[in-house]
């Protein structure tokens, strides 16, 4: 197994981006009315984390199929380290209250493309 260090470096090396965020899969750990109980909360938080520049991307995934909700969830951080996403992580009132876990991973970006499209007279933003 690779050190992720050296991974990180080699990417770089090689020309890549080697953006690396930090990403949380939340699963429930309770009953629905839990979570649903925990949701003010953590959109407020997340709207904060999302404001001081801390959130990247944070939503809900469907099932395998694609066709149902699954009460999963992916969020992903922007922080100088493993230790402090997790610390964010830890911090958000659904994971505090117990009604939902994580598991966080470090995510190494290389490659891809974002298209942000602003209408000024329009006043319109589209992210593709």
């Amino acid at each position: 197994m690779v050190a992720w260090s050296d991974y990180k470096s080699e990417a770089k090396a090689r020309g890549a981006l080697a953006l690396e965020l930090y990403v949380a899969q939340s699963t429930p750990a309770k009953d629905p009315q839990d979570v649903k109980a925990a949701l003010p909360d953590h959109l407020a938080y997340q709207a904060t984390l999302e404001a001081a520049g801390q959130l990247a991307f944070a939503g809900p995934m469907s099932d395998e199929t694609g066709a149902h909700m699954q009460g999963m969830g992916l969020i992903i951080y922007r922080a100088d380290s493993l230790e402090a996403a997790r610390t964010l992580a830890e911090n958000d009132p659904m994971h505090q209250s117990g009604a939902r876990q994580f598991t966080l991973r470090r995510w190494m970006i290389n490659e891809g493309s974002l298209n942000l499209a602003v209408g000024l007279s329009t006043k319109t933003v589209s992210l593709t």
